[in-house]
C-alpha cells in the first residue's frame, strides 16, 4: 500500500512538471533542492562528513556552499528527467552541446564496443539520454532496481525514450557481454561505494572499494573506455565533455590491470569533482569502505574467532 501512495504523489508530481515550461521546471528543481539541504538532514550530514575528507582544506563555510549546491543539482536532476517526455530533437539540440563528439566516435569505430562511464555528475540521466541521441549511438544503461518498482518501471520507461536500453545490474553480464561483442556502447556509473571485497583505489586521497566490473569488461573485450561529463552551464543549459580513459598499455585482463584501470578513471572522475564539487552527488557514503576500515573489520572478526 505504502508503494501505490507513493506512487501516485509521484505521478501527480511529475503531471504537473510535465506542464511547466523547461525553465520554469529547472526553477522548480533548483527550488525544491534548496529545500531539501534543510529537510533531510542526515544526507547533509553524511555530505558534510564527505567534504571534510575531500577538501581538508576548505572551511565549513565553503563546504556548506558545495552542500547547498549539490542539494539544487539533485533538485533539477530531478525534475529535468521527469520532463524528459517534453524532449524533441531542437529542445535536446540547444540543452546540450556535446564538446568534442569525435572522441566518442572514435571509440565507436573500433568496433569492439565501448564501455561509457559517468558519475553522479551534473544530470546524470540527461548525459545518457542526450549523447546517445546526438551520436545516434544507443546505449545500454546499467542501473540500480529501486524498491518501488512502480516508481522505477516509470523511471526506465523515461530513461528509453529515444532508443536506449535499460538492464538492471543484478542482470547484467550476459547483457553487457552481448552488447560489446555486437560493437554497441555500455553504460555504467560506477562512482558508488564498492563492495568490501573489491578493490581499493585512491579517491581525494583515500584508499576506497570501487567497482571494477567497468575495466575487467573493458580489458577482456579489448572494447575501449571513455567517461563522460555533463556541466551545468548558469543559463540551463550544458555542455558535456568527453575524454578517453587510457588503456593502450595494458594488454589484456589481469587483476593488476584491472586495478590501474580503475584506478585511472577515478582519478579523471576526481579532476572533474574537484573543478566543480557542486557538481556531485555528495550525499552518497562513497568512503563507507575504505581499505583502513575493512582492515579493522576482518582484524575484529579475527579476534572473535581466536
Amino acid at each position: 500500500m505504502q508503494y501505490i501512495i507513493e506512487f501516485l504523489f509521484f505521478q501527480m508530481f511529475k503531471w504537473f512538471v510535465l506542464i511547466l515550461p523547461l525553465k520554469s521546471a529547472q526553477r522548480l528543481g533548483y527550488y525544491l533542492g534548496s529545500i531539501g539541504y534543510y529537510v533531510f538532514s542526515s544526507r547533509r550530514n553524511v555530505a558534510l562528513e564527505n567534504l571534510r575528507y575531500a577538501f581538508p582544506e576548505r572551511d565549513e563555510a565553503e563546504l556548506v556552499a558545495i552542500i547547498k549546491g549539490a542539494f539544487r543539482n539533485y533538485g533539477i536532476t530531478v525534475v529535468e528527467m521527469l520532463w524528459f517526455p517534453n524532449l524533441d530533437d531542437a529542445t535536446i539540440r540547444t540543452l546540450i552541446t556535446i564538446k568534442n563528439l569525435d572522441c566518442l566516435q572514435r571509440g565507436y569505430a573500433s568496433g569492439k564496443g565501448m564501455v561509457m562511464l559517468s558519475g553522479h555528475f551534473g544530470n546524470w540521466e540527461l548525459i545518457a539520454l542526450g549523447v546517445a541521441y546526438i551520436s545516434k549511438h544507443p546505449f545500454t544503461i546499467i542501473v540500480q532496481t529501486q524498491s518501488n518498482r512502480l516508481i522505477d518501471n516509470v523511471v526506465n520507461r523515461h530513461r528509453c525514450l529515444f532508443g536506449n536500453k535499460v538492464v538492471p545490474m543484478g542482470m547484467s553480464v550476459r547483457e553487457i557481454v552481448r552488447t560489446l561483442t555486437a560493437g554497441e556502447i555500455v553504460a555504467i556509473a560506477p562512482d558508488q561505494s564498492g563492495p568490501m571485497e573489491g578493490v581499493f583505489v585512491e579517491f581525494f586521497g583515500r584508499k576506497v572499494a570501487t567497482h571494477q566490473g567497468p575495466a575487467a569488461f573493458a580489458l577482456r573485450s579489448g572494447a575501449p573506455m571513455q567517461i563522460g561529463f555533463m556541466i551545468r552551464k548558469p543559463d540551463g543549459t550544458y555542455d558535456v565533455i568527453l575524454e578517453e580513459v587510457p588503456m593502450q598499455d595494458l594488454n589484456g585482463y589481469s587483476e593488476e590491470n584491472a586495478i590501474e584501470l580503475t584506478r585511472r578513471h577515478t582519478a579523471i572522475l576526481e579532476k572533474y569533482i574537484r573543478m566543480y564539487p557542486d557538481h556531485w552527488l555528495w550525499m552518497h557514503r562513497r568512503w563507507k569502505h575504505t581499505w583502513e576500515s575493512v582492515q579493522r573489520e576482518k582484524q575484529l572478526v579475527n579476534d572473535i574467532g581466536t
